[in-house]
C-alpha cells in the first residue's frame, strides 16, 4: 500500500470520525431541547390542571362573566393542543411558534379572570378557587424560567448546526432548526 493511498485512508476515517461526531453533538443537544420542553410542559400541565376547577367554582358567582371564564377555558385547551404537538417535537419551530401564540391567548384571558377575581376579594379568597389562583399567579414566573432554559438549549442547538462544516450535514441528517419559546 502506498503513502497516497494511506493518506487517503486516514482522511476518509478523519471525516468518518468528524460525522458521527456532529452527529452525536446534534443529538445530544436535541435531547437537550427535549429535556428543557419536558420542564415547560410541567408548568403548563400545573395550570392547566387548576384552570378548569377554577372557572367550575367561579360559575355560579360569576353568572355575568361566562364569556370570560369560556375565553380562559378554551385558551387553556388551544396551550395544551399546542403544546402536545411540540411535545412530539420539540425542535420544530412551527409548533413553537404556535405556543408562543397560544400563550398569548391565555395571558390575555387569564388576566381578565384575574382581574375579576380582584374586584372580588372574598370570591378570590374562597376555599375553591384561592389554591387555584395562587397556582395560576405564580405560574408566569415558572413559565418564564423555564422557557429560558428551553430558549438557551435552541440557541445551542442552532448554533451548533449553522456552524461550518456541520452545516453541511444538517440535511444529510435531517436536523431542522429549532424554534423559541
Amino acid at each position: 500500500m502506498s503513502q497516497a493511498q494511506i493518506a487517503v485512508l486516514v482522511a476518509a476515517a478523519l471525516v468518518v470520525f468528524w460525522m458521527v461526531g456532529a452527529y452525536n453533538r446534534l443529538v445530544a443537544l436535541r435531547n437537550a431541547i427535549g429535556d428543557a420542553w419536558k420542564m415547560v410542559d410541567d408548568v403548563l400541565k400545573k395550570r392547566g390542571a387548576a384552570i378548569e376547577p377554577m372557572v367550575a367554582a367561579l360559575r355560579e358567582p360569576l353568572a355575568a362573566e361566562q364569556g370570560a371564564l369560556d375565553a380562559l377555558l378554551a385558551a387553556a385547551r388551544q396551550v395544551r393542543t399546542a403544546a402536545d404537538a411540540l411535545g412530539a417535537n420539540p425542535v420544530k419551530a412551527d409548533c413553537a411558534a404556535d405556543v408562543l401564540a397560544a400563550e398569548a391567548q391565555m395571558s390575555s384571558a387569564a388576566s381578565r379572570v384575574l382581574a375579576l377575581l380582584e374586584q372580588q376579594p372574598a370570591l378570590k379568597a374562597s376555599e375553591g378557587v384561592a389554591e387555584h389562583v395562587a397556582v395560576l399567579t405564580e405560574s408566569p414566573q415558572r413559565l418564564a424560567f423555564a422557557r429560558q432554559l428551553f430558549n438557551d438549549a435552541a440557541q445551542l442547538y442552532n448554533a451548533a448546526a449553522r456552524q461550518f462544516p456541520t452545516r453541511l450535514l444538517t440535511r444529510l441528517y435531517g436536523f431542522g432548526t429549532a424554534g423559541r419559546l
